[in-house]
């Protein structure tokens, strides 16, 4: 269970606060109930100034008290050359072992057709 209050930047993160807000509760399993915010407190100490952390940027913007800008994440990074050759050369080698498959299950059914003639 977590307090959503308002704090000056530099007092310590367990210590004195100016007000409180709203309260979060992780466990609980419908999103309604979890985070609970006085929307008209927000709206009055944003205007003052306030800066939510990212979390409680979350809720707020989740409450649509808040626009929160999508981050950048970027792709995933590419292997490098060498894992992309020997992907490459593993690929292969399995086409080719299916292939080999492929062709001795083929010879027994070849044989026998030759030999019912």
């Amino acid at each position: 269970y977590y307090h959503v209050v308002i704090a000056d930047a530099r007092s310590p993160r367990d210590g004195r606060f100016i007000e409180s807000i709203g309260s979060w509760n992780p466990l609980l399993p419908k999103d309604g109930e979890r985070v609970k915010v006085d929307a008209d407190r927000v709206k009055h100490w944003l205007a003052h100034g306030a800066q939510p952390t990212d979390r409680v940027l979350r809720f707020l913007d989740e409450a649509g008290l808040v626009k929160r800008d999508a981050r950048s994440n970027p792709k995933k990074a590419e292997p490098g050359k060498k894992a992309q050759e020997r992907a490459a050369l593993l690929k292969k080698a399995q086409e080719d072992a299916a292939a080999a498959v492929a062709a001795a299950a083929a010879a027994p059914a070849e044989a026998e057709a030759a030999t019912a003639e």
